[in-house]
């Protein structure tokens, strides 16, 4: 009889409760890989399972591209968890065979994540090149041998007890009880302290400052130099130190998004055991009332750290401090209730003992009385899978915060279409007029009334502050004493400039941007600068000095809207004030980050618009790669995932190339879809009813004629197109101006008669009321409840808004998707025209191509083409038309970036004649299939 183990490791765990999980569900094996799935895949979700379990083994950066309604989340999901499966199944026995053997005798047939260190690497008899005797190098390696073994040792026991408490969090449910009490029992405690708290504070003396003010006045500052401790290093980190196991970050674009992906785990035949946590911003996990009404992202973060704060503080008063704190009388400061650490560890054995999305996060949390923002945070060393939102993990410093190590982990990044443009959204940095006025006298009136409390250092830095906003504001033509809605500056327009004559030109080239930006970050001072304000309302100014700044007192109220002539009194404590805007010196902390980048990576674009105050200063990240680097470099392995990836020259040349990844490291994987061939048209058309060659570039678009046959042509389309036609145009001027032409020209009317008509609006709160009643008018058509002649509608619709991205046209609802012209952007655009040089002088151009300035424009248009034609044909028995209004989409370099289960299948038809007949001929075939 074979004896039972004591150790238990994680992944014996979940095996021991997935057969009966996975005997129910269909175990399919591509590639010599079993991959449990929840019904019998298609062959293109064998072949993506199989791909991304081999880049997630070899270290590689894969990107993979799966249409739309091809099952690529369910094909992530068990593609990863498989690998992860296999992967921690080789790790807990290659530490079985290494605590069975005592030590390994090399380093050979080691998992990787066992290997010893390369110090440890040579062989017993051989004197290392620095010339050791054999005997040291071989106690070295024995001894590290040795720390190897207890390593793994004290690993196991982790791991049990952490089993230990997932397993008895899974099967005794008065766990919640016993939270319950221990919620009653804290109730109580913090009820008697305050009581006793206000007993022993009858006594007071003359205070310093107000009551309740001391948390305004800054600490004393010391730099990391004079603390010797590295740069960028945090020695005051609150976060438990627990060993972090192997995971995967899967992370894409939307909270809903994100949920749908949860939902499908829970689906998947990993539903069961995978210890998986959802993170978001404390905007959507927060569960104390007090803080949520705020609104404000920045708003809720900065309470949040504030009350986090007190209850350390409170924890950290000495016995010595403590009658020095009673002889001053303060109104104690507000922490967290849901912020108990008995509470958190419970919460946190309840989010990894089952999946969950974040609103069911946020309801256990209600329900345990503990922050879900704080107990994921927790959960997330011993996850299997966690799931957070893109800024999250792109962003270095959020990702720092929120705890998220990448080192040896494995990353997918799901909707990667906008990647891209995604960091480059992140890092840049715009801030404006009104905002530096604003910042620089918040800050001149609170060091006015707490010059006497602040250290030397700290006026040091503020004194810098003070002289980079005077600077940023004079190189915009302004004056930082004047209202900036007053002052008119000379010149207008926009001018870009590099980091470097940036600083030079502003005069701020003297000045150390990285302490700066580093006492900023530790000192916490905009933070103190919102709590200043916050609590009076309206900026200070000295009562000596009023009579003479009456007009600058007129000013600073204007910078407060809903100030009082008089300086304002401190609010009450419970008073309910309404929320304030965030610290513009948040924005100024964020404009100072970016300048410490790197010369050539950015660009400083001064807008003078007029008036001071609609004037900016906008810092412009042309190097995202400088950005992602630091994620490949970290992480085992990175797969860059979405429907539509194409043209994904980018991808390889501006992303992944520029952040150092080799050629030979990033995989392609592209699938087709899973529609017979015959249920998509794909037709590109070159001319129009009258011969009118259709040329829609932005000289010939707005022409009388080419708007006319357009209208004609989709007249022609509603004739023959049952259910919803969805039309794209390039912008929404142009829509409507085409609509305004229309309707004098009477095409307008002749459309209605078949079709009705909707208009995409540019108010996002409209468009799903727009999406209801189209959708209504399509199903009253197709169950013959129409008015007259009606057979559907037609759905205007823009490039890049709302409908274009996200929206499924699925069915009835998008029987044929028309793409009028092709949506480049503005090449006058001073960002985009800056963008084009930088990557004329950084990307190797090879003899006969283009140049890389003019590929980035039409992959910008041909990304957007892609997602649009993509809301069509959503499901293996969906079927569409689609029709590419623009003779230039005949170049066969065009219809290479369209997506290959596409290109394969396009037709160009010079006439519009053959171009209608295949229309017809197409949809009266599928007509019994609708």
């Amino acid at each position: 009889m074979e004896p039972k183990r004591v150790l238990r490791s994680t992944s014996e765990f979940i095996s021991s409760h997935r057969p009966c999980r996975i005997m129910a569900d269909k175990t399919q094996e591509a590639g010599g890989v079993h991959f449990p799935f929840p019904f019998t895949p298609y062959a293109i979700q064998k072949d993506f399972m199989a791909a991304l379990y081999q880049v997630l083994e070899a270290g590689k950066i894969g990107i993979f591209e799966s249409p739309t309604g091809t099952g690529k989340s369910l094909s992530l999901i068990c593609g990863a968890l498989s690998w992860l499966r296999d992967f921690e199944q080789k790790k807990r026995q290659e530490e079985e065979r290494l605590l069975g053997a005592g030590a390994p005798a090399s380093n050979e047939g080691l998992a990787p994540a066992l290997r010893l260190p390369p110090s440890c690497q040579g062989s017993p008899g051989t004197p290392e090149a620095t010339g050791e005797p054999d005997w040291i190098t071989q106690f070295v390696q024995k001894k590290e041998e040795r720390d190897l073994v207890n390593r793994l040792k004290e690993e196991q026991v982790r791991r049990k007890k952490r089993e230990e408490r997932l397993q008895q969090i899974r099967h005794n449910t008065k766990l919640r009880f016993v939270a319950k009490r221990m919620r009653q029992e804290d109730e109580e405690t913090e009820r008697l302290l305050r009581l006793s708290s206000e007993m022993l504070a009858t006594g007071t003396e003359p205070e310093q400052v107000a009551s309740g003010e001391e948390e305004l006045v800054l600490a004393e500052y010391e730099s990391d130099e004079e603390k010797g401790v590295p740069s960028g290093v945090d020695v005051d980190e609150d976060d438990l130190d627990e060993e972090h196991v192997t995971k995967i970050y899967y992370c894409s674009r939307t909270h809903s998004q994100l949920a749908q992906f949860v939902h499908e785990v829970q689906k998947s035949p990993f539903g069961q055991d995978t210890r998986l946590v959802s993170l978001g911003s404390r905007q959507n996990l927060c569960v104390n009332g007090d803080v949520r009404k705020l609104g404000s992202v920045q708003l809720i973060n900065d309470r949040c750290v504030e009350m986090q704060r007190s209850k350390h503080e409170k924890k950290s008063i000495t016995e010595d401090e403590e009658p020095r704190k009673r002889r001053r009388r303060q109104e104690p400061r507000a922490t967290c209730p849901f912020y108990s650490h008995e509470r958190l560890q419970l919460l946190r054995d309840e989010v990894l003992a089952g999946v969950k999305d974040v609103e069911q996060l946020v309801a256990l949390g209600e329900e345990a009385q503990a922050c879900p923002y704080y107990g994921g945070r927790f959960a997330i060393p011993a996850a299997q899978l966690v799931v957070l939102p893109y800024q999250m993990l792109l962003h270095a410093p959020t990702r720092q915060a929120a705890g998220i190590r990448l080192q040896g982990q494995v990353v997918v990044i799901d909707e990667a279409h906008n990647l891209i443009d995604t960091i480059t959204s992140i890092h840049s940095v715009e801030v404006r007029g009104s905002q530096l006025c604003q910042a620089h006298n918040q800050l001149l009136q609170y060091t006015e009334r707490y010059r006497k409390r602040l250290k030397a250092k700290n006026l040091m830095y503020i004194k810098q502050l003070l002289y980079l906003l005077e600077k940023f504001v004079a190189v915009l033509g302004g004056n930082i004493k004047q209202n900036p809605n007053m002052q008119s500056l000379s010149q207008a327009g926009t001018e870009l400039k590099t980091i470097n004559d940036f600083l030079f030109q502003s005069e701020i080239d003297n000045i150390n941007l990285f302490k700066v930006r580093r006492y900023c970050e530790k000192s916490k001072i905009s933070r103190k600068l919102l709590g200043f304000t916050e609590r009076y309302g309206a900026v200070l100014l000295p009562s000596v000095e009023q009579p003479k700044l009456s007009g600058f007192q007129d000013f600073l109220q204007s910078l407060q809207p809903g100030a009082s002539a008089a300086p304002a009194a401190p609010a009450e404590a419970g008073e309910d004030r309404s929320p304030r805007p965030t610290s513009p010196l948040m924005h100024v902390e964020g404009f100072l980050e970016a300048l410490t980048t790197a010369n050539q990576d950015g660009r400083v674009i001064l807008s003078r618009q007029g008036s001071l105050s609609q004037s900016s200063l906008k810092f412009l990240l042309l190097n995202p790669a400088v950005h992602f680097a630091q994620v490949v470099k970290e992480c085992r392995a990175v797969v860059i995932a979405g429907g539509t990836m194409q043209p994904v020259s980018d991808f390889r040349e501006q992303l992944l190339a520029g952040a150092g990844v080799e050629a030979e490291r990033v995989v392609e994987f592209s699938c087709g879809h899973v529609i017979p061939p015959d249920h998509i048209l794909p037709l590109i058309i070159c001319s129009g009813p009258s011969n009118q060659t259709l040329d829609f570039t932005y000289q010939k678009r707005g022409l009388p004629q080419m708007m006319d046959e357009t209208g004609r042509i989709l007249c022609n389309l509603c004739n023959v197109v049952p259910g919803g036609v969805v039309c794209f145009f390039p912008s929404y001027e142009y829509q409507h101006q085409v609509c305004a032409h229309w309707e004098k020209s009477g095409l307008l009317a002749r459309l209605t008669i078949r079709k009705k008509i909707f208009q995409e609006p540019k108010r996002a709160n409209k468009v799903e009321q727009v999406l209801l009643e189209y959708s209504r008018c399509i199903k009253h058509c197709g169950q013959g409840q129409a008015r007259g002649t009606e057979t559907g509608a037609l759905l205007l619709s823009v490039v890049g808004g709302k409908m274009s991205e996200g929206i499924n046209f699925s069915d009835d609802l998008g029987r044929c998707v028309v793409m009028v012209g092709m949506p480049y952007p503005n090449i006058m655009s001073p960002e985009l025209q800056e963008k084009m040089a930088y990557l004329d002088q950084t990307l190797p151009r090879a003899p006969g191509q283009a140049r890389p300035g003019k590929v980035l424009v039409e992959n910008l248009c041909m990304k957007a083409v892609n997602q649009s034609i993509g809301r069509a044909i959503r499901h293996q028995k969906d079927f569409a038309s689609i029709v590419l209004l623009d003779q230039r989409y005949a170049s066969p370099a065009i219809q290479a970036k369209l997506p290959a289960w596409i290109r394969d299948r396009v037709e160009v038809k010079a006439t519009f004649g053959p171009a209608f007949a295949a229309l017809r001929k197409f949809h009266r075939e599928k007509a019994g299939l609708s």
